[in-house]
């Protein structure tokens, strides 16, 4: 996913951070994620790989104006690999995520969008807030 948006990274390093990061964020049911599988099969055995997913990380978030909820779900990593892209893998998961969300009580779905996915989060209803976001890097990677 990194690599198509053009962002260079240490692929190790981030994979070592990121498995870390699950081990603590997923048991507590702060990280969520859901994916897509296509299932080949070959004379010897049939195998699945993974095609697309997505996850979310349920936030403590205070009410305001224009949300009443106590947390708000940040969605991130939506990802299609590009032999499985057009077939609505994207959508599915962010039906599903709005599905679990809306079941889990969290009324509030909130993201970043890359240029590419833009169209497909505002044909569900995503608009662009009038104040973005914005970050700072307190540790230079």
């Amino acid at each position: 996913m990194f690599t198509d948006m053009g962002v260079s990274l240490d692929v190790a390093a981030l994979d070592s951070a990121f498995r870390a990061w699950l081990a603590d964020t997923m048991p507590g049911g702060t990280y969520r994620a859901w994916v897509a599988d296509a299932v080949s099969d070959t004379t010897e055995r049939s195998s699945a790989s993974i095609v697309a997913g997505g996850g979310i990380t349920i936030l403590p978030w205070p009410p305001g104006p224009r949300y009443m909820g106590d947390r708000l779900a940040f969605v991130y990593n939506v990802y299609t690999e590009p032999a499985h892209r057009r077939r609505g893998l994207a959508r599915l998961i962010m039906d599903t995520i709005h599905d679990w969300c809306r079941e889990a009580g969290i009324a509030s779905v909130a993201l970043n969008a890359s240029q590419h996915a833009r169209q497909l989060y505002e044909a569900m209803g995503y608009y662009v807030s009038p104040d973005p976001m914005m970050f700072f890097p307190m540790l230079k990677v």
